[in-house]
């Protein structure tokens, strides 16, 4: 395997295997319901974002997986991530593990394409299935909503540093851990 995905892998094998040894509901929350629903904005499920071919997705269509969610660039030196996030994708998705793939070109114009030509960059040159969604802000004034949630929650704020930061969310929609650019 890539050293690329190695981390990735480490973290999907560590969360799969908590599931088993705690029990899956327990650790993941699966099936059980909550007993008092967050408002609207305050689980990642509540959003609803473009897909990079500019349809809306509910992101509630991802419950009861395990995601890592990832700011992505095309033209970064971390950009062959892809091939190890990929890997691990294909590895653990019959497991209940998403990869989902947020451009955005808020470092250096390191994704300066369109959504088309971001799909076809990844499709062409890592082979990319894993959702990808349209380009976005990960940070600053113009911060989507969404990323907006994943970087204050009170265990993992922070503004994202780079491209390639990862977000770990459970079958429920809770942030729990979170990892950084050279994390791979």
């Amino acid at each position: 395997m890539l050293k690329t995905g190695f981390f990735v892998i480490i973290v999907v094998v560590i969360a799969l295997g908590a599931a088993a040894v705690y029990g899956y509901s327990k650790f993941f929350g699966a099936g059980e319901p909550a007993s008092n629903p967050a408002p609207a904005g305050s689980n990642f499920y509540d959003f609803t974002m473009k897909d990079i071919e500019g349809k809306d997705i509910k992101l509630d269509k991802f419950k009861g997986n395990v995601l890592l969610v990832v700011n992505v660039a095309s033209k970064c030196g971390y950009t062959p991530q892809y091939e190890g996030l990929q890997a691990t994708y294909i590895k653990y998705k019959d497991q209940g593990f998403t990869v989902l793939g947020f451009p955005a070109n808020n470092f250096m114009g390191q994704e300066p394409g369109t959504n088309e030509e971001i799909k076809e960059f990844c499709t062409s040159k890592y082979k990319v299935t894993f959702p990808m969604f349209a380009k976005i802000s990960v940070k600053g004034a113009d911060q989507d909503p969404l990323y907006n949630f994943l970087t204050t929650q009170t265990d993992f704020k922070g503004d994202i540093s780079w491209n390639f930061n990862k977000f770990l969310v459970d079958r429920n929609g809770k942030v729990i851990n979170r990892f950084g650019t050279r994390e791979t």
